[in-house]
């Protein structure tokens, strides 16, 4: 089985194993800080066209957006995610899948949220994944994404399987090589969290 794959897999089946869990901590929008809702808000306020919540967990931020009138769909690799945001916000579309293996028209796409979505990609996993995501956006498509702050490429023992720092100017330079332009960054540490940081950037 390709290196892909099985990253794939073991993610998959994590998440899968812990959905319920998962959900309960962290699958409602209240339950998200408030800096990150305005962040996100005020992103999509400069899109347009259809977003792709890449990574999307059991739909929040899907539905969150979709709140605030955005074309939105869901995507993520665990079926139990996708089907608790089907049956809380039926009114928002969610599928099962991974940027490299679904059907994504180019130039479909005006937004991707990656959302702390990519934290368990490698340093050699990554860029294929960003490759990916850039090949279905429009030109001048925004991308925002919120990952953990720290040494470019470096692996933690994550709750679920392993997840990986990056640093802004590692994650500037990755989203450059993608095809991407960096527009604006955010960085914060709060008291007993991994430092975030997050990437506002447009497809060129």
């Amino acid at each position: 089985m390709p290196s892909d794959s099985v990253s794939r897999s073991r993610i998959r089946d994590g998440y899968a194993a812990r959905a319920v869990e998962y959900t309960e901590l962290f699958g409602e929008i209240e339950q998200m800080g408030a800096v990150d809702r305005e962040r996100i808000a005020v992103w999509s306020d400069g899109v347009d066209g259809r977003i792709l919540d890449v990574g999307c967990g059991p739909g929040h931020w899907s539905a969150f957006l979709a709140e605030r009138g955005c074309e939105i769909e869901g995507l993520d690799l665990v079926p139990e995610f996708i089907a608790t945001g089907r049956s809380r916000y039926p009114h928002v579309p969610y599928r099962v899948g991974s940027v490299t293996d679904v059907d994504i028209e180019p130039g479909s796409l005006g937004g991707v949220l990656a959302w702390y979505s990519l934290i368990h990609a490698d340093a050699e996993e990554l860029p294929v994944l960003l490759r990916a995501i850039r090949q279905g956006f429009q030109p001048g498509g925004g991308l925002l994404v919120g990952f953990f702050d720290g040494p470019d490429g470096e692996p933690f023992p994550h709750a679920v399987t392993t997840a990986y720092y990056w640093s802004i100017a590692g994650m500037t330079r990755l989203l450059e090589h993608a095809g991407f332009a960096v527009v604006d960054s955010d960085a914060r540490v709060q008291d007993g969290r991994r430092p975030h940081a997050s990437l506002s950037a447009v497809a060129v």
